[in-house]
């Protein structure tokens, strides 16, 4: 027997698991915090947790004092517990999403076990999430979208489970009970998607189990007992801002001008499931040819559901699409699975598509060459070249064993990839926010208001700096001139403003702070 064959049975569930658990952990860990907080979940939550962590008030989130109403706490109470044990920095930041991001893959794979005949497709899908960039990257920063991942696979864990196993359909409820106290109203979307599933798969079974209802009322109960609490303190405007501004006008206008096309998370997957997405089409076709079985029932619901919905949203961000990538995981899983099993001849597509993959990828490494980037980049992009080149070579000629070598390289491509400077790319759209922090903290005392000429507030400079950092517009900044006020401003507002009797306190990334105050 080939001593590489997947479909091998392996030891144990439970040696399964704690493979795919240390290999997550692996790539959700290493370089964690070699880059600095992201805007803007990472500094929001980042500044709310520190909040916490020095007026020990756990019931009532601050931003410096004023009411946090935009989220429900409990990412907020994770970092700032994070913060207890390990101190305030990027990697306690973004500990506890990581970890629990993580612990999806192997979560996934006992999903797969409970709905799959077989193994094979169980590690396969695992292994498929595991190596999908969004997933990593976003599950590695300190946002929501990566522990809902691993929420909603829990909760659909203990929903399969319980069909053998009934009060396993407690967890079900205590799954959708984090989500609703993670992200609020996402958990009406994802229960409704899960409540089709449950229609569609002998609704009977579980609906008629008293485990799912006391479930659902353990895990709410929490939600219920905050929300009350919130309302009973704020009043009105806790419902404005919570419900109304953060949550359903979402569905209908473009939030903060986060705006897309009806194309958008289209693209979002072609751009970023690569290569992953080349099974997709195969995936949903067996899916739908095997509809009457849970599987294909659950990918189908899933993913064709979830991705109507965020379609149809005003607001379109780069991770709400996160929810579909367990689905996606699972039905190329499948896929994967039959195509190894059956040694059937390789789509002409899918042949053409990993040649495509391969030009393009060393076009790419040699293009970092030459640009001289960091040497992990370089790295990387020859690992990703080699590993579509073989994976082509094989799959040419229908073997399926191109499934170790795109896995292989897919992980160790990720794994360089993340000590990298560019992993989060977004730090590049604006200045670097430490050295800037470090000028204000040294020349303005604690508790202050900075006015800066920047175009936007960033969260992440308020993390950094200690103190609140508020973009104001040409007409707010003369009248601010003309007050006692400590000034971040670029040389060309340092010209256009008033500023006869002002010192200059320091400069740092092309902004210069400046001090309108008569005792300076």
């Amino acid at each position: 027997m080939n001593k590489f064959d997947l479909s091998y049975p392996l030891k144990s569930t439970y040696f399964c698991f704690f493979i795919l658990l240390i290999l997550a952990l692996f790539l959700w860990f290493i370089g964690l915090g070699n880059l600095p907080l992201r805007d803007w979940d990472e500094g929001y939550y980042g500044t709310v947790a520190k909040d916490m962590f020095k007026t020990e008030n756990w019931l009532y989130l601050t931003y410096y004092g004023q009411p946090f109403l935009l989220k429900p706490p409990l990412i907020i109470w994770l970092i700032n517990l994070s913060y207890q044990l390990g101190g305030i920095s990027e990697f306690t930041t973004r500990f506890p999403c990581a970890l629990l991001t993580a612990f999806g893959v192997p979560l996934l794979y006992l999903v797969g076990k409970n709905i799959f005949s077989q193994q094979l497709p169980a590690i396969l899908s695992s292994l498929v999430y595991l190596t999908l960039l969004p997933v990593i990257r976003h599950g590695r920063l300190g946002m929501i979208d990566g522990i809902i991942n691993t929420f909603l696979i829990f909760s659909i864990l203990c929903l399969v489970k319980s069909r053998k196993h009934p009060r396993w359909a407690i967890g079900y409820g205590i799954g959708l009970g984090l989500i609703a106290l993670s992200k609020g109203t996402l958990v009406i979307a994802l229960g409704a998607i899960i409540g089709v599933y449950i229609l569609l798969d002998k609704p009977a079974n579980y609906l008629k189990n008293p485990a799912l209802w006391l479930g659902i009322c353990l895990g709410f109960m929490p939600v219920f007992i905050w929300y009350c609490i919130q309302i009973n303190h704020y009043g009105d405007i806790f419902i404005q801002v919570h419900f109304l501004q953060q949550n359903f006008d979402r569905l209908a206008t473009a939030v903060e001008g986060n705006s897309g096309s009806f194309w958008y998370y289209g693209l979002e997957l072609i751009k970023y499931s690569f290569p992953w997405l080349l099974f997709l089409p195969g995936s949903l076709i067996l899916a739908w040819r095997q509809k009457q079985q849970s599987w294909a029932k659950l990918v189908l619901t899933g993913f064709c559901l979830f991705l109507a919905i965020i379609t149809l949203m005003g607001t379109k961000l780069p991770w709400y699409i996160m929810p579909i990538y367990p689905f996606l995981a699972l039905g190329i899983g499948a896929y994967l699975s039959q195509f190894w099993q059956e040694h059937k001849s390789s789509p002409s597509g899918l042949i053409f598509g990993f040649f495509l993959a391969s030009i393009a990828s060393l076009f790419g490494a040699i293009y970092l060459l030459i640009e001289g980037k960091e040497i992990s980049l370089i790295i990387t992009g020859f690992i990703v070249f080699f590993t579509f080149l073989l994976s082509w070579q094989k799959i040419r000629k229908s073997f399926p064993d191109f499934v170790i070598i795109l896995i292989i390289g897919l992980y160790m491509s990720l794994g360089i990839f993340m000590t990298s400077q560019s992993w989060i790319w977004e730090l590049n759209e604006a200045f670097p926010v430490k050295p800037v922090a470090t000028l204000i903290k040294q020349h303005t005392p604690a508790n202050t208001i900075i006015y800066t000429s920047f175009a936007y507030s960033r969260p992440s400079l308020d993390f950094y700096s200690d103190r609140q950092v508020l973009a104001q517009d040409q007409s707010a900044l003369e009248k601010l001139a003309l007050s006692s006020s400590y000034l971040l401003l670029d040389q060309n507002s340092l010209k256009n403003l008033p500023l006869s009797n002002a010192k200059i306190l320091g400069k740092a990334e092309g902004f210069i702070l400046v001090s309108t105050s008569e005792n300076h």
